[in-house]
């Protein structure tokens, strides 16, 4: 066992090679190189635990623990590397190469991660190399973007290290369950650090703010990796959470109302991305192991079906140059693979039968109503109608299916493993929709009991996919997007952050100037003063002169006889005086 090679460390080489390799290498290394590290994480006994003493202080850090949970995750975020490996191996940045392995492989990290301080350092390393995706694409909008998504991060990552200081400083150094313990500060910090990763309201802007300025493969790797590492630490830690499921309803439904307003592309992506995790956060709150296994199983699904409506949309992006989906038209024509890519993507994550989001979704919303959370399942279900409307109906009629009355032009030919890497995710969307157990078999809490294959669920799922489809259908003059400024829940923070700096620098500035100001003044003087000592007789010593003057300062004749005539007279009275 002690042979065994952490799949993350692999990930990591991956990258350092890919950077340092040629340009031709380079893909072979992006394409095959994951790969290595899938068969390292599916080769992973249950039971792993392996560790290493710290510096020789007798600490020792946990660097891979595998039990039922750590692997399902491990699976899919090894699986996900390769996928996004063979997308973006055409990439010539060498930078990208390094970070999106070193991202994948930092998440295999935290996963594997058994105690505190293992579990901070591959967070923290996560949140460094996720910000890289976002610089990569050197645009000011993306340098803007990754700024404020450090700035967010440091905050959590931060709060995060005072929990684990405070529970390793009382003893705790292994990560367990914080659920039932007392809800003191380092609960709080901790839960907060997390909840920043995952973009739970309201720390979720920075996600729609730095996901679309990321590259276009970067984005591909970013859907996939932060916010499902937050819902495994949310599972490890926070099961049971009872709070949370407010929090993950909320979510559900916030992400989905903003992504109907949503024109770009990407951003509209990534409010889902928020509204899918809701599902996950929903789940932990809820706490019964079905409910658990179905968040478990959605991160999984999710990773798949996002990364997947990412690719296609960064092919989009790629070969027109266009964000916005009321410039394109007709691309069902233009890109048909795409196209059936996209639509399978989008089946998955609105929930409809044979595609992997409807083996997934309807465990958490299953397990909220055999808990007797029937409030759950209704907002959980409002959700999904917002998903089916704003993804599959929106995004796929106004990008592929309408008329091409836009114009729009192919400026770059896909590469082909862009091809191949919407394929394999396609493809993977499919076969675990159809063959669930695939997934269930691995799933953490046991198997679950629930089939969704019965005639009530997938009937219920047509359902509300039919009525979600008759209204806009009636109004679709009207469901066309347009361009236009949503206010997130950051502008309640960078508005008045915003005043407050402007203002202390403008003050601060002042002041500065000020002191440079009378400091320049003193100089000058002093600098008279000391070019002349006979300067201090001067009546005005401190007048401005234009240029210097020696008769500036000549005293009187006075002074000089005033001064021989005081010491005389003295030096005769003090004689006088003696006699």
């Amino acid at each position: 066992m002690s042979n065994l090679l952490h799949p993350g460390l692999i990930l990591i080489a991956v990258g350092v090679i890919a950077m340092i390799v040629p340009k031709m290498l380079r893909k072979f290394v992006l394409a095959v190189g994951p790969f290595f590290a899938l068969f390292a994480a599916l080769s992973m006994p249950v039971g792993t635990d392996l560790s290493i003493e710290f510096l020789g202080t007798g600490y020792h850090l946990g660097y891979m623990f595998v039990d039922k949970l750590s692997y399902v995750f491990c699976m899919i975020f090894a699986l996900m590397a390769c996928i996004g490996g063979i997308y973006s191996c055409h990439n010539e940045n060498r930078m990208e190469a390094l970070c999106s392995m070193s991202y994948a492989g930092c998440a295999l990290g935290v996963t594997l991660a058994k105690d505190w301080l293992t579990l901070i350092f591959f967070w923290e390393a996560l949140a460094v190399t996720s910000l890289f995706l976002i610089w990569c694409r050197n645009t000011p909008q993306s340098r803007r973007a990754g700024l404020r998504y450090l700035l967010v991060h440091m905050l959590g990552g931060n709060l995060l290290l005072l929990g684990i200081f405070l529970k390793v400083g009382s003893g705790d150094s292994l990560i367990a369950n914080l659920s039932k313990a007392p809800h003191d500060l380092a609960f709080w910090a901790i839960l907060i650090g997390v909840a920043v990763n995952a973009a739970i309201p309201p720390v979720n802007a920075w996600l729609v703010d730095a996901y679309p300025e990321g590259t276009i493969t970067g984005s591909v790797f970013l859907s996939s990796f932060t916010t499902k590492v937050a819902v495994y630490a949310l599972i490890r830690i926070f099961a049971g959470t009872d709070f949370l499921m407010g929090f993950g309803c909320f979510m559900a439904l916030y992400g989905a109302a903003y992504a109907i307003m949503e024109n770009d592309m990407r951003r509209l992506l990534g409010y889902h991305i928020i509204s899918q995790v809701g599902f996950m956060v929903a789940g932990v709150g809820v706490g019964t192991a079905m409910a658990l296994n179905g968040a478990a199983a959605h991160a999984f699904s999710h990773i798949l079906y996002k990364s997947l409506l990412f690719m296609c949309a960064g092919a989009i992006i790629y070969a027109t140059g266009i964000r916005k989906i009321n410039q394109l038209s007709g691309m069902a024509k233009k890109m048909p693979f795409v196209a059936v890519c996209f639509f399978v993507a989008a089946f998955s994550i609105s929930g409809v039968p044979f595609f992997n989001g409807f083996i997934s979704k309807t465990i958490t919303i299953a397990a909220a109503s055999a808990a007797g959370y029937d409030w759950v399942y209704t907002l959980l279900e409002l959700a999904s109608i917002g998903t089916f409307l704003s993804i599959t109906l929106k995004m796929g009629y106004f990008i592929f299916l309408r008329d091409a009355d836009k114009n729009v032009e192919i400026k770059n030919p896909l590469p082909k493993n862009m091809y191949i890497g919407m394929g394999f995710g396609a493809a993977l969307c499919f076969l675990y929709g159809v063959y669930p157990d695939l997934l269930y078999r691995y799933l953490p809490f046991g198997y679950p009991d629930y089939q969704p294959f019965t005639a009530a669920h997938m009937l219920s799922y047509v359902e509300i996919l039919v009525v979600t489809m008759v209204p806009f259908m009636m109004f679709l003059p009207r469901m066309e997007p347009h361009t236009a400024l949503s206010l997130d829940t950051d502008w309640f923070y960078r508005k008045p952050i915003d005043f407050v700096i402007v203002r202390i620098s403008m003050l601060l500035c002042a002041i500065s100037g000020g002191l440079g100001s009378a400091w320049g003044v003193l100089y000058e003087k002093f600098m008279d003063l000391t070019s002349n000592p006979m300067d201090f007789l001067d009546a005005k010593p401190f007048r401005k002169r234009t240029h210097y003057n020696p008769e500036n300062y000549r005293t009187s004749i006075a002074d000089p006889m005033m001064i021989t005539l005081t010491v005389l007279v003295s030096s005769i009275a003090y004689f006088i005086a003696t006699l």
